[in-house]
């Protein structure tokens, strides 16, 4: 049972992470990490974002604050959503 775990799980989880989260709006690979996950091998090795050292280093943060920042919007968009029509469900 392992072994079959162990073949299958790296596909399941690009499959998971190459979908678009419908209450975030993003990938949760991209809200991680900052970049989008083209093909499975963009799993295999993530860079060590602490020990690269890159001209554009500081654009990467911002971008990825912005995107965190976009996120926690979304998220709590889509939880007024929920709970509105929650609301509207014990009134009738």
């Amino acid at each position: 049972m392992k072994a079959i775990q162990e073949l299958y799980f790296p596909h399941i989880e690009f499959a998971y992470n190459r979908v678009v989260d419908s209450t975030t709006n993003c990938y949760p690979f991209e809200i991680v990490y900052g970049l989008k996950p083209l093909n499975p091998l963009d799993l295999l090795h993530v860079p060590n974002v602490f020990v690269l050292k890159h001209k554009d280093a500081q654009a990467k943060v911002d971008y990825v604050r912005k995107l965190h920042e976009k996120v926690k919007a979304q998220i709590e968009k889509k939880l007024k959503i929920i709970l509105n029509k929650q609301t509207k469900e014990e009134r009738k």
